[in-house]
């Protein structure tokens, strides 16, 4: 009886763990099967969304077929669509009609930048449609003389800038960048691709700061398309943390981390030497006043030899427009008068207009920015005044017009204390 019963438990046991065993097949089956699913779908949206953004391609092609048409031409359209000597690398692009790649040309690595027309979605099984170009390239016309070019260069930039004296000698600068050639003469073409640049604020920006060494130089154009000069060291301090982890990590925790990958201090303080040259060049500046509405640490970075460039000028504005924009806003409360990031003005409650006079000047903002950077790892000695002097210049408030005493003088003790301590260094 017993040997009857063995085989019977033996067989059902045999048959229990088949059983699992194929249970378990399916469901690693299952699993694997969802794993492709998921990676699949991963893949497409990922790929879709940088063929949206990177369209080097598209932009390359529509720049050239105008250059070889002779509608337009520049310092780099040979390179770019003749000899291709002009190479486009890595996408950057983070909006699909600002298309942004790394760039070598020659001996030169930097970053080229190009517009392109806006993107039309369309649902799945409908016929794309054709791609909406924006209108550039049609000025000056035909028949246009230099002088006449050279007149309407100057309105426009009197329309940015207001009434500068050295407007004149702007428009020379913006005459000779135009003679991509160096012929010494600006053809038709060469105009129409200088014209459409100076659409665009940050190229004009550029144009205004490079002089000084604040911006990265333009190497080159053709059309709307350009390349400056690559800044190897970017943003000025902080980490770029995978977004699944920026939630998780706490505000104080992040504002640690972003310090701990940073240069030497004297090289910190160096940098930050340009920053304050920065702030003092565009207050009064030549060609007016300006002000920076975005210095967070990502719109900076620094050369091999740390200098300081400023590589969104986008974050820059003159304060003639600044003010234009300010005065049209309608506001119930100081939160609705905002520009950028941090440009700030008052709300008159009566009149329930924006106040154009900024809340907070460039040198303020600035020091908020430096201070945890110039405080971790600050010699000793120095610390105790280097914080006093921060916390100073955070506390400028109102018009930098308004106080030009106090705001020149906080800024040449700062400078003057940092150059102190690396004035023997080899950094300096």
């Amino acid at each position: 009886m017993a040997k009857a019963l063995f085989p019977r438990a033996w067989v059902k046991k045999s048959f229990y763990f088949q059983a699992r065993i194929s249970f378990v097949r399916v469901k690693y089956l299952f699993l694997t099967w969802l794993t492709v699913l998921v990676g699949s779908w991963v893949l497409y949206v990922q790929y879709s969304a940088y063929t949206e953004l990177c369209r080097g391609h598209e932009c390359r092609n529509a720049i050239c077929d105008k250059y070889r048409k002779g509608i337009i031409d520049g310092s780099a359209c040979s390179s770019l669509c003749d000899t291709t000597s002009l190479y486009m690398g890595r996408c950057l692009s983070l909006l699909p009609n600002n298309q942004v790649y790394t760039g070598s040309w020659g001996d030169h690595d930097g970053i080229i930048r190009c517009k392109l027309g806006e993107v039309v979605h369309y649902e799945l099984g409908e016929e794309p449609e054709p791609r909406r170009e924006t209108p550039v390239f049609d000025k000056p016309t035909k028949g246009t003389s230099v002088e006449k070019f050279r007149e309407m260069v100057f309105n426009h930039l009197k329309s940015k800038l207001g009434e500068q004296a050295n407007l004149a000698s702007l428009v020379g600068q913006v005459l000779t960048v135009a003679d991509g050639n160096k012929d010494g003469r600006v053809s038709l073409p060469e105009a129409r691709s200088t014209w459409a640049l100076l659409q665009m604020d940050e190229v004009l920006l550029s144009l205004l700061l490079q002089d000084r060494g604040h911006t990265p130089r333009l190497l080159g154009y053709c059309g709307d398309l350009y390349m400056t000069e690559r800044v190897p060291y970017g943003p000025l301090y902080g980490l770029s943390l995978p977004w699944p982890l920026v939630s998780w990590v706490p505000s104080g925790l992040q504002r640690t981390m972003d310090q701990w990958f940073t240069p030497s201090w004297p090289r910190k303080a160096k940098i930050s030497m340009g920053l304050l040259e920065l702030v003092e060049d565009i207050f009064h500046g030549t060609y007016g006043n300006f002000l920076i509405c975005d210095l967070s640490a990502a719109q900076f970075g620094y050369t091999d030899r740390h200098e300081l460039r400023l590589t969104n000028t986008r974050a820059v504005i003159s304060e003639e427009e600044f003010k234009r924009t300010m005065q049209v806003l309608k506001c119930e409360s100081d939160a609705d008068c905002v520009y950028g990031a941090d440009c700030q003005t008052s709300c008159d409650v009566s009149q329930k207009r924006c106040r154009v006079e900024p809340v907070q000047p460039n040198l303020a903002k600035a020091c908020s920015t430096l201070k945890d950077y110039l405080l971790r790892g600050a010699p000793s000695a120095l610390r105790e005044e280097l914080e006093r002097q921060l916390y100073a210049c955070i506390a400028l408030k109102g018009n930098a017009g308004q106080m030009n005493m106090e705001h020149s003088l906080i800024l040449n003790n700062l400078k003057a204390l940092l150059w102190k301590q690396i004035s023997h260094t080899k950094d300096s």
